[in-house]
């Protein structure tokens, strides 16, 4: 099976210097995967050059717009139709390409793949899902940003395309979903959250109930649900920590000729720390809800991190997971939970 991909070549802080090699790098080791670079080839010539590929398996489409990284929306939608992000949405909009990678504007990613792709019959807006490393391997949670106010419906239309995604890409049978909450007792919580739990106990998900945040890294759950604005506090206040960690084990290992005696020692479980934590191996967001594969890669990703974006977006492409999630949906809308 041949995988194509269409790639925002001009997106992020860093643009072709980063996605053009990261792209020569992914074809290197999937030989079933043909990447279609979108954007300035006046631009993206010379960085091919540059790292000295010249296979077939990495292909120019131009684009002549950029979209920037702090532009409204809105207005790339309307007034940048030719843009690397737009172009790259209409070949899998066509056909061409069978999903696309971006690490360009959020919000206009989020807005012309609604408006190009559509979402799955049965879903209100897409979500932002992601992976995130814990205790026993690693977990995925929804949503990151996309939805800042989620009524209960919405939330359990998370869990659902969460759980499916998981069972997809993890092979797990019957995923384990938890509710984010301030407590993990049924009187906790508001409103939402309440009824949120009470439609997700009728489901068929595999709902184990309420999860506090000192619990989303512990690994007992596979998907953690919650509205995008908890989401996107607890991915920033995550990573933040997470690079705070390191820099205070850096600077303490380099504090005197003991401490780095110490710290020599110890550089093999360091390493394996810092491997396990780094947020590069599990950048690639993943627009659940759309009709088609749509990846969003972090702005500032370098080619280590864009690269596994890519390999995100070939990952829910050979696996189906758009198609998964409307035939789970279908399922549930059966039931009349939703």
């Amino acid at each position: 099976m041949t995988v194509t991909i269409a790639l925002d070549a001009m997106g992020g802080d860093f643009g072709p210097s980063v996605t053009v090699p990261a792209a020569v790098d992914v074809v290197g080791q999937f030989p079933e995967v043909e990447l279609i670079l979108v954007g300035l080839k006046e631009q993206l010539e010379p960085a091919l050059r540059k790292v000295g590929y010249n296979g077939s398996r990495v292909r120019i489409h131009h684009a002549s717009q950029v979209v920037e990284m702090d532009e409204p929306a809105a207005q790339a939608l309307r007034g940048k139709k030719d843009s690397s992000l737009r172009v790259s949405i209409n070949l899998v909009h066509s056909g061409e390409a069978q999903g696309c990678v971006s690490a360009g504007n959020t919000g206009a990613l989020m807005a012309t793949a609604r408006f190009v792709l559509k979402t799955l019959h049965g879903i209100d807006r897409p979500a932002i899902v992601t992976t995130l490393p814990s205790r026993r391997g690693h977990v995925h949670m929804l949503d990151l940003g996309a939805n800042v106010d989620s009524p209960p419906e919405r939330l359990v239309q998370f869990g659902i395309m969460g759980s499916e995604l998981v069972r997809a890409l993890d092979d797990i049978a019957e995923p384990k979903v938890g509710l984010l909450n301030i407590g993990v007792e049924d009187i906790k919580g508001d409103q939402v959250i309440k009824k949120a739990a009470e439609l997700m106990r009728l489901s068929k998900l595999n709902f184990q109930g309420f999860i506090e945040g000192d619990g989303i890294y512990l690994g007992d759950m596979d998907v953690i649900v919650c509205d995008g604005f908890v989401g996107n506090v607890a991915l920033k206040t995550s990573e933040g920590l997470a690079q705070w960690l390191m820099g205070m084990m850096r600077s303490s290992f380099k504090k005197n000729i003991f401490t780095m005696l110490a710290g020599f020692i110890a550089l093999p479980v360091v390493r394996g720390l810092r491997k396990h934590v780094d947020h590069r191996r599990y950048n690639g967001a993943s627009l659940v809800g759309l009709r088609k594969t749509v990846i969003k890669s972090h702005g500032g990703a370098d080619k280590l991190a864009f690269k596994h974006a890519i390999c995100e977006a070939i990952a829910e492409v050979k696996k189906d997971v758009p198609t998964r999630i409307a035939g789970k949906l279908k399922a549930i809308h059966e039931q009349g939970v939703l």
